[in-house]
């Protein structure tokens, strides 16, 4: 495994940092061209065209879209079904999301200026929500809670999940989250077919007003095209970790926390930032010690020889700046006192501070959110949440006296625009 090296006093780091960034997120044109033909036939057929894909793509042979949908008695079989130490652990990570959730949950609210006019702002939640789960070789139990429970606590009524089940294998783990987040239905489906369902609707599957969730390059092509018809969560791109570390963690918990990015796929990137060259030199050695034992080595050697880096900076300071420009997904500050410097970063999807407090932990049970904004998009994105299943509407509610007022600034703007109903429709109030 190869592990590139940099340093922040190289006369082209600069360059070299932006070439390690680089990552193509335009999707290919033949995948884009399948998923217009799919979501066209889904939109004009619905369920005869999403029988057809599913049973092509998922090697099935259902004779209907209804014999793909799950029923809560099966969710809870699933459930009842798992080794107690797994049930327990789902559901202890389900409440520690919620509790977590439970406060970014907005309120109404309103004021009412001296003449007599009320205005404020109504929040009220999505009325129904679509889940994509991925399937197959995938088991994402806590994707399921990460996307659900958000939902539910913002009081979205119903609460729909597509997950595709190759060759009919289900997950009993998938569907056990499910009956643990609430969800209220589920259908055996997936890909560019399953967004399709869920943004347009079909005769068996309801159309959603948001879609939600991880999948590959077709569901995120898929998503891409649907938006404006629902809402969708992101496009995420590969996962990312930043580590910045000064030099005093144990080297064998870095290079496994630089792993377990790197373990998803081959696209996905594992960046370390030290003041310390020997700490880097250590962690190396870490790094092609511990990756022999991994069961995964060919994805996190390809991964970490692709996109990974170890990076020597002069200053922690330093390391701030760059993290600032990176905007990684996930940040561990593994140093001595993480929550002075967490105060100095400006652009992170989701910031792990101390020691002892790895990636992973935010992945499973921690209890934010681990749906994060990746490639860079966390200078203008922030991690899903509560907020994401709630919309705001303005209140105005203006007094015969605030008409006189307003009517006058709304009329002298109107003509300053040259539209003169709206300046006549604010003039009618005047007295």
């Amino acid at each position: 495994m190869k592990i590139r090296r940099l340093s922040t006093k190289d006369q082209d780091f600069d360059a070299a940092l932006k070439a390690l960034l680089a990552f193509e997120t335009a999707q290919d044109d033949k995948i884009d061209v399948v998923v217009a033909d799919i979501l066209k036939d889904v939109k004009s057929r619905g369920d005869a065209a999403v029988l057809e894909y599913t049973n092509r793509f998922d090697k099935t042979s259902a004779s209907s879209v209804a014999e793909l949908e799950i029923g809560r008695a099966e969710l809870q079989a699933a459930l009842n079904s798992l080794p107690e130490s797994q049930r327990e652990a789902l559901q202890a990570a389900a409440d520690r999301v919620r509790q977590y959730h439970e406060k970014q949950v907005m309120q109404s609210w309103s004021y009412t200026e001296a003449d007599g006019t009320l205005l404020g702002q109504q929040v009220t939640p999505l009325d129904r929500v679509g889940l994509y789960v991925p399937g197959g070789k995938a088991a994402y139990p806590s994707s399921v809670l990460m996307n659900s429970i958000p939902a539910k606590v913002a009081g979205v009524k119903e609460l729909i999940m597509v997950v595709p089940t190759p060759n009919g294998e289900r997950n009993a783990l998938v569907l056990a989250a499910a009956a643990i987040a609430g969800v209220d239905r589920v259908f055996c489906i997936g890909g560019a077919q399953a967004v399709g369902a869920l943004a347009y609707g079909t005769e068996t599957v309801p159309q959603v007003d948001k879609v939600t969730g991880p999948g590959n390059a077709y569901v995120a092509a898929a998503k891409r095209r649907v938006f404006g018809v629902v809402g969708i969560d992101m496009v995420a791109g590969p996962s990312e970790i930043l580590v910045i570390c000064d030099g005093k963690t144990d080297p064998d918990w870095i290079a496994m926390d630089l792993f377990s990015q790197a373990e998803h796929d081959e696209l996905a990137q594992s960046i370390l930032l030290s003041p310390d060259a020997d700490f880097l030199d250590k962690v190396e050695t870490s790094m092609q010690k511990l990756v022999q034992d991994m069961p995964r080595k060919d994805i996190i050697s390809t991964s970490i020889t692709d996109r990974g880096a170890l990076i020597l900076v002069e200053s922690l300071d330093e390391a701030i700046e760059i993290s600032n420009y990176i905007a990684p997904e996930h940040l561990e500050l593994s140093v001595e006192d993480p929550l002075v410097m967490s105060k100095k970063i400006k652009h992170a999807g989701a910031i792990f501070m101390g020691r002892d407090t790895c990636e992973a932990l935010g992945d499973y049970c921690a209890g934010p959110n681990h749906v994060l904004p990746t490639s860079r998009t966390a200078r203008f994105s922030s991690p899903l949440g509560v907020y994401d299943f709630q919309k705001r509407s303005s209140l105005i509610m203006v007094s015969s006296d605030g008409a006189q007022k307003l009517g006058k600034i709304a009329s002298t703007l109107a003509y300053g625009e040259s539209l003169q109903a709206h300046a006549r429709s604010a003039e009618y109030r005047l007295k």
